[in-house]
């Protein structure tokens, strides 16, 4: 998978996210839960974006381990919503 291809996934998943939480029923739970999952999952894109521009290896490294911090964080969020 390319770079531009990869940012293009990373949008969408954040979109479908956005549209998730959008479908949540309105409750404090659903709130708190579906607030968090936005946070994390349009994360995952931002950062892989960011690892782009990365100035050395290391910065891609370690940019890229927040990316996977992100991801992991959002299926834990997803994992309580089913």
């Amino acid at each position: 998978m390319n770079e531009e291809n990869f940012k293009r996934i990373t949008k969408q998943l954040a979109l479908r996210v956005i549209r998730l939480v959008e479908a949540l029923p309105q409750s404090r739970t659903a709130d708190v839960i579906g607030k968090q999952l936005i946070r994390s999952a349009t994360s995952v894109g931002a950062n892989y974006r960011s690892a782009c521009r990365g100035k050395s290896t290391t910065d891609v490294i370690a940019k890229l381990s927040l990316l996977e911090e992100e991801a992991d964080e959002s299926l834990y969020w997803m994992e309580l919503i089913v």
